[in-house]
């Protein structure tokens, strides 16, 4: 066999020493990396395809056949290529052979580690030829073309949906089997998906690697830091279709809702209470366990929760950003300008249960249902009477 002129010359020139072959054969084979010869042709397949070794199209026409001969002797998987067999013992070794040396990430595969050092450079070779978007590895776009095409290859036997990759596939899959197989190492949680344990695994940790770059604000979820960002650009985009109010969070809207249904799945362990929300069962479980951990720092008196150490505030700096549209009455609290509005419109939505009297709140129809009863919470401090109502406005 003679080693071409062009060859020789460079082997002259480089300071390195080319690759050496033990056969001929060999060297023929590696020579076609340079010129690009595929003369091995899949005509018995009638797909066309070329291949520069005759090995590579017999593994090439195993993807017709479907035939797997390499066999997986731990869990009995099989695999059409030796090489692929390989890469899958190393999920049960653990082996992984292949390092990044920017960030010391360690991979089972050199694709992988391929595909892993692009996040590192930025480099995205594949693109679509429909929109233009471009990707990092050709799997990402061979299963973004599908959204093109509207193809969805992968289908749930238990409840008909599909998928456009396996991945999302495997995911839903596990709704239906309960299984969780990614499991923190320090508390012993277990999670469906592995995107979760990490998420999960930084509140160990103490990362919060997604910072918000108007307020320095960190997360360790993206997820929280897209919803905190809403709180700069007041964003709202999930809509309550009964009543149009709007709201930055999606289970914020779903609580909401429960204000039109009446629905009240929290309850609670000692008194049986009910409410539409986990915030507002946390809150109400203080006043069983007398838990006050806000606190006043102008004159220590506490609270069960942060809105209503809020609201306190204002009466040592006397804000009132509330204010009436009809008369121009200002108060410290929404909730007190709404009780005001109904001093215009004659709303009086708190009815008496026993005589049907109306009220604008439920703190002044708890001071009319005393009446009925002839209870008296209330004692003056100055003589020790008794009273119907609380002198305290």
């Amino acid at each position: 066999f003679i080693v071409p002129e062009y060859l020789i010359s460079l082997q002259e020139k480089s300071e390195e020493k080319l690759p050496q072959f033990l056969r001929p054969s060999d060297l023929k084979t590696h020579l076609r990396s340079h010129t690009g010869e595929k003369p091995h042709q899949g005509v018995e397949t009638h797909c066309g395809k070329g291949f520069a070794e005759r090995g590579n199209l017999k593994s090439h026409q195993r993807t017709h056949t479907g035939e797997k001969p390499y066999k997986c002797v731990e869990c009995e998987k099989s695999f059409a290529q030796s090489s692929k067999l390989k890469i899958h013992q190393r999920t049960h070794t653990g082996e992984k052979p292949y390092q990044c040396e920017q960030c010391g990430a360690s991979f089972s595969c050199v694709e992988y580690l391929k595909s892993h050092h692009r996040r590192h450079t930025g480099e995205k070779p594949y693109q679509c030829v429909e929109c233009g978007k471009t990707f990092s590895h050709v799997s990402n776009l061979k299963t973004h073309q599908r959204i093109h095409t509207g193809e969805k290859l992968y289908q749930c036997v238990e409840c008909g949906m599909s998928f456009l990759n396996i991945a999302g596939f495997r995911r839903h899959h596990r709704t239906h089997t309960g299984e969780k197989p990614y499991k923190c190492e320090q508390c012993g949680k277990c999670f469906s998906e592995t995107d979760n344990l990490r998420s999960h695994q930084r509140r160990h940790t103490g990362e919060k690697p997604y910072q918000c770059a108007q307020c320095g604000k960190s997360f360790s979820q993206s997820s929280n830091l897209k919803t905190h960002q809403r709180t700069h650009n007041g964003e709202k985009p999930y809509q309550c279709e009964q009543c149009g109010k709007s709201f930055s969070q999606s289970s914020s809207l779903k609580t909401h809702m429960r204000t039109h249904t009446g629905e009240k799945p929290h309850h609670c362990t000692e008194c049986g209470k009910r409410f539409s929300s986990t915030a507002k069962l946390r809150k109400h479980l203080m006043v069983h366990t007398g838990e006050k951990p806000h606190h006043c720092t102008e004159c220590g008196k506490r609270f069960a929760c942060s809105t209503k150490l809020k609201n306190h505030l204002m009466i040592h700096t006397g804000e009132k950003p509330h204010h009436c549209t009809e008369c121009g009455k200002r108060f410290s609290q929404a909730a007190y300008l709404k009780i005001h509005m109904r001093s215009h419109t004659g709303e009086k939505p708190h009815a008496c249960s026993r005589c049907g009297e109306g009220f604008v709140s439920a703190a002044r129809l708890r001071v009319h249902e005393v009446a009925h009863t002839g209870e008296k919470p209330y004692q003056c401090e100055e003589c020790g009477e008794d009273l119907f109502a609380s002198c305290t406005p």
